[in-house]
């Protein structure tokens, strides 16, 4: 038996440069995000099976004869590219409810990142974090095309609080983000993240998003400076300059779609900030989700009467990607 358990991630400024679309083709010559994992987790479990059938469970149970009437789509391509076609149970499980809308955390590249590394080290095999990426990427975009960039499966892959660079050469560079470790704790203290209780359809927002992305070529060059900025103020402790920069990444991200934010998540941000808040945004494709905001302590008991309604989720930083956790 083997169990991987992979963590979610909120992705703080560059959203959107990690399009292939983008990075292969700017004057800048890359496409870079800062990103942190979370505490938040998929665990997968392979297990060989006495007979040669394939059982998946989920939200529904599968028992089949062979890989290609697997339903589930990630999981079905994973064990196409790992070898694993017959004879085993899988079973996930998540830390938050995972349906077939999208959150905002990452849980579609965590799954094929975590399924990829249970199946894997099933067959013997342990892969580098930048390969689990690498064979999510072509699970999630070359195979099932999926409209998305790449920053979703490094940031789970790798784990950790950490700025990426995506090269029109494939290469992607990661580096981790260094700061004082009282200012780390700090800042994980005025990080407050809240659930809309929206789940959306995150394809049909970027989908939109990637149509635009010719036209909005100033604006992603400009999420991209932010990256190496907001990781010199994490350096220098400016932190109140960190948050009011998520507003300003917040009001450029929205230029990116229509579809972005809603009256909702609107009515919700402009409540947060006349509280006390000073800036934040809509992890993920946008649309509802989570709501990550940048709150100064004394403020924090304002904004969450005010936002009472939604629920206010605990979260801390994680500092490990995607591992196994169980071998026998």
């Amino acid at each position: 038996m083997i169990i991987s358990k992979t963590p979610l991630r909120a992705s703080f400024f560059g959203g959107g440069t990690d399009f292939r679309d983008f990075f292969e083709t700017t004057e800048i010559g890359y496409g870079s995000t800062v990103s942190t994992a979370l505490n938040m987790y998929i665990y997968i479990m392979v297990n060989k099976r006495f007979d040669d059938k394939i059982r998946i469970s989920y939200r529904i149970q599968e028992l089949v004869d062979n890989v290609d009437e697997v339903e589930h789509n990630i999981i079905r391509e994973a064990m196409k590219i790992a070898g694993v076609e017959r004879g085993v149970d899988i079973v996930y499980s998540a830390d938050i409810p995972i349906s077939s809308s999208g959150i905002g955390l990452a849980s579609s590249s965590a799954m094929a990142v975590g399924v990829l590394n249970a199946l894997f080290a099933y067959k013997g095999v342990c892969l580098s974090p930048d390969k689990l990426a690498q064979h999510a990427c072509e699970i999630e975009i070359d195979r099932l095309k999926n409209p998305i960039g790449i920053q979703d499966q490094y940031a789970v892959a790798y784990g950790g609080l950490k700025r990426y660079r995506y090269y029109a050469s494939g290469e992607v560079s990661v580096a981790n983000v260094i700061c004082k470790k009282e200012i780390m704790e700090i800042l994980k203290r005025r990080l407050m993240l809240f659930y809309t209780g929206v789940n959306r359809i995150s394809s049909h927002i970027l989908s939109d998003q990637k149509q635009n992305i010719k036209k909005k070529c100033d604006v992603l060059n400009e999420m991209v400076g932010m990256v190496d900025e907001s990781i010199a103020l994490l350096e220098r402790g400016d932190l109140h300059k960190w948050g009011a920069m998520l507003d300003k990444a917040w009001t450029l991200k929205k230029q990116m779609s229509t579809q972005i934010s809603t009256s909702l998540i609107d009515e919700m941000y402009i409540k947060a900030k006349v509280a006390g808040a000073i800036g934040g945004k809509v992890l993920g494709a946008g649309g509802g989700g989570f709501l990550l905001l940048y709150v100064p302590e004394e403020k924090q008991e304002i904004v969450r009467d005010e936002l009472r309604e939604y629920r206010l989720v605990n979260f801390n930083f994680e500092d490990e990607g995607s591992r196994i956790i169980f071998m026998e």
